[in-house]
């Protein structure tokens, strides 16, 4: 992907959405109900095995199980290519179009303009565009934290590694709730921090990855494929992201915080369905209180139980309102 539309441009684009696309989100023009299933496309600028991009797409077989959605995609789709694929699927006349994040925003938003009888989402942190393109984002930050705790307790060497994609707000949230979730039991550990300017690279997640180990972090934060390989491999622990590679690295992967895409693509396709699909933002339908995240099951044979409790007793606290986990899109900051 190209890091200057995830960066400066991040900013133009929003410029550009202007006081139409922010007077839109006051909603559009009635919409007729469809009949199931509708139509729905999703383009992926990676594999759609990637972690983000995996749940959307699960969430979406889902619904094609149901009866409700139609479903086709296209994968590894380049910035350069994405303006004609998805314009191709609006031309097509898909009911709903979903442009999975950040390098094929500009082309989607300008295409949503064109197509105003088609409903679009996108994963983005930018508003959403009135009257037809909504946003969604991945705000697991509650689950997040509660691997924080799990890693907190786990490291010995008091260093954890931490690995991402790009400084972005979607992972930059992660990232600090991860933090905060550790500190609040280990006030002595100290963080690696680096990003790797990709969003799919694995053997570059993974150099990276040992490179930590080598600097003493026996915990390694996996906000990318490799870096549990690399973990597996020097026998350190790694704490999941997204989804649940416990499988995959049995005695590695200690905890994971889950996204579920279902709430969102549920609400999102019922509004499509009903006709009354409107400019929105989807953004709370990843959090704990909707079922939009979750941590995964803890292993009492990797996790004592005393630490099990401990966060379940949080979780609990997340749950009922007591305990807010913060929301910081800065960047995290090595402390090591």
């Amino acid at each position: 992907m190209d890091l200057d539309r995830l960066s400066g441009s991040r900013r133009r684009v929003l410029a550009g959405i202007g006081a139409a696309g922010i007077a839109g989100l006051m909603g559009g023009p009635a919409r007729a109900a469809k009949a199931r299933p509708v139509s729905v496309a999703l383009v992926a600028s990676v594999p759609i095995e990637q972690q983000w991009v995996s749940r959307i797409h699960l969430a979406l077989k889902a619904a094609v199980a149901r009866g409700d959605i139609a479903y086709v995609y296209s994968e590894n789709v380049a910035n350069t290519d994405a303006e004609r694929v998805i314009r191709e699927y609006a031309e097509a006349k898909k009911d709903l179009v979903i442009a999975e994040a950040f390098g094929l925003e500009r082309p989607a938003r300008k295409i949503a303009t064109d197509y105003k009888g088609t409903a679009f989402l996108m994963g983005s942190s930018f508003p959403a565009q009135g009257p037809n393109f909504s946003v969604f984002d991945n705000y697991i930050q509650d689950a997040s934290y509660l691997t924080g705790i799990v890693a907190g307790k786990a490291t010995k060497s008091n260093v954890i590694g931490m690995v991402g994609g790009y400084a972005i707000p979607e992972v930059n949230r992660l990232m600090n709730a991860f933090m905060a979730g550790a500190k609040s039991v280990n006030p002595d550990v100290r963080f690696l921090v680096s990003f790797i300017n990709s969003w799919y690279d694995p053997p570059k997640a993974k150099e990276t990855a040992f490179a930590m180990i080598e600097r003493k972090a026996d915990v390694l934060y996996a906000e990318r494929f490799g870096v549990s390989d690399a973990a597996k491999e020097r026998g350190v622990k790694a704490i999941g992201n997204v989804i649940d590679t416990a499988g995959q690295y049995p005695g590695t992967v200690i905890a994971s915080a889950l996204w579920h895409m279902e709430p969102t693509i549920d609400r999102a396709v019922a509004k499509v369905i009903d006709g009354s699909w409107s400019a929105e933002d989807y953004g709370p339908w990843s959090g704990m209180a909707k079922g939009g995240c979750s941590l995964a099951p803890l292993d009492p044979g990797l996790v004592p139980q005393p630490v099990i409790d401990q966060v379940r007793a949080r979780e609990a606290e997340i749950r009922s309102g007591a305990f807010k986990v913060a929301i910081d899109d800065s960047e995290p900051k090595p402390t090591a």
